[in-house]
């Protein structure tokens, strides 16, 4: 099964769940970045965040993919107040697909939220075929988050 993930990462974790994911499927990965994306400091980040979130509208970075050419695409996002970050729902706004697998990937502190409830809603004539949220990959046990992955890997197939 040809497989994409396409993920954002705001503060490295989903970035490193989609590493350990893309050994695991043998698959393909897209990060998103955002047109104007630079460093910023802690305080900086957090309102950058903040504005994102309210206005909805992230800007990305030009990428070429052909959703159409993979039979299985996994979404990967942060999770931001409850919700998807803006820059994967700006990825969905502008890259519509249909008849997809699609399974669904997302990091967070404290719980996932609304995250797989909205992601339902933005995608709409796909099937969804598995979900799984990880609580702060980075401060795992490498091992732990390998086998967790490796079992939803063992669901998806």
């Amino acid at each position: 099964m040809k497989t994409l993930i396409v993920y954002f990462s705001y503060a490295g974790n989903t970035a490193l769940a989609a590493e350990h994911l893309k050994a695991a499927l043998n698959a393909e990965t897209l990060e998103l970045k955002l047109s104007n994306e630079k460093k910023r400091t802690k305080p900086g980040k957090f309102f950058w965040a903040m504005s994102l979130m309210f206005s909805k509208k992230a800007m990305l970075k030009p990428y070429n993919v052909d959703i159409n050419a993979y039979d299985l695409v996994v979404l990967g996002t942060p999770v931001w107040g409850g919700h998807p970050s803006p820059v994967i729902a700006a990825f969905l706004n502008q890259t519509k697909f249909h008849g997809k697998k699609i399974a669904l990937l997302c990091c967070h502190a404290s719980g996932p939220g609304k995250v797989f409830d909205e992601f339902t809603t933005l995608l709409p004539e796909n099937t969804i075929i598995g979900k799984i949220d990880l609580h702060s990959p980075s401060k795992m046990q490498v091992t732990e988050l390998k086998q967790k992955i490796e079992e939803w890997v063992k669901l998806l197939c």
